[in-house]
């Protein structure tokens, strides 16, 4: 089966899916996105996703979507059309449609777009076991990082400079702090074994998977704290890993070419990757 999409309340392959020229999504990235990993047909934090999409278009004023209830039979249906065990839903919601101006135009409705593609996250279990590189590069990106839009010029440029440096992400400093990643929440662990990652506030996204690492590690009753940490504290960690919706949880043992620690993933990283694993099948019956 091709990767299919939902778009103006039609099911068909992405090749064949449009939306008009003059979409605000196009014209000035006005719009927000969610990614939705489902695991054995089942979606993985369904309703976390849906409340921070939610938000974010309380936080740009796009208004008229349909109900989650609407939302959610159409995610499922796509999901059962594709025939995919194991994938992506990508959801985006744009203001809608209209004469190209910087103001809202009146009267129009926003444009809804789905799509779903295979995705295969098994290929993240050896990578929890060996680890992987990351650079450190200046956070440029606007002064919203806790809005999901879809202007990710930032991100996308820092991506491909990782990419070509043979790492996996691009770790965003800021004044001298740690942020997150192009598409990851970063955390380090201490000295003393606590888990230290940047507090919510507008420089980084509330991560979904954050969230739920976060919640996972409290109930286990290891220490958590909320607070910016520097890059040197980061390049001198015993620790460091990321999160994300397609990597739950991978640690980073290479920053801008150094080890960090031991050069290979820690006891803090394992047991909260055994933590994350099972909650994944938790939710979903996937067993890998």
């Amino acid at each position: 089966m091709p990767a299919l999409a939902y778009a103006h309340g039609r099911y068909l392959p992405v090749s064949d899916a449009a939306v008009s020229v003059e979409d605000r999504g196009f014209q000035f990235a006005d719009g927000i996105y969610e990614v939705i990993a489902f695991l054995n047909g089942r979606f993985l934090d369904w309703d976390k996703h849906l409340w921070r999409l939610r938000r974010g278009l309380a936080a740009l004023h796009i208004e008229g979507l349909a109900a989650d209830r609407a939302l959610s039979a159409i995610a499922g249906r796509l999901v059962h059309r594709s025939r995919f065990a194991d994938g992506l839903l990508y959801i985006q919601v744009t203001r809608g449609a209209g004469k190209r101006d910087h103001g809202f135009p009146a009267g129009i409705e926003p444009t809804l777009v789905m799509t779903v593609r295979r995705f295969d996250i098994r290929q993240r279990l050896p990578q929890l076991d060996t680890g992987v590189a990351a650079i450190s590069l200046p956070d440029q990106r606007w002064d919203r990082c806790d809005l999901k839009t879809t202007g990710l010029l930032p991100a996308v440029l820092a991506k491909q400079e990782a990419r070509l440096a043979g790492a996996f992400e691009a770790v965003f400093v800021k004044d001298g702090h740690v942020t997150e990643g192009g598409s990851t929440n970063i955390y380090m662990v201490d000295s003393a074994g606590a888990i230290v990652t940047h507090p919510i506030s507008a420089r980084i996204l509330p991560g979904i998977a954050r969230d739920t690492l976060l919640g996972l590690a409290r109930e286990a009753q290891m220490t958590v704290v909320e607070r910016p940490f520097t890059l040197e504290e980061a390049r001198a960690a015993p620790e460091l890993f990321l999160t994300s919706t397609t990597a739950p949880i991978l640690p980073i043992v290479r920053l801008d070419s150094a080890p960090i620690g031991s050069g290979s993933p820690g006891p803090i990283s394992a047991r909260l990757g055994a933590l994350v694993w099972a909650e994944v099948r938790r939710q979903t019956g996937w067993s890998g």
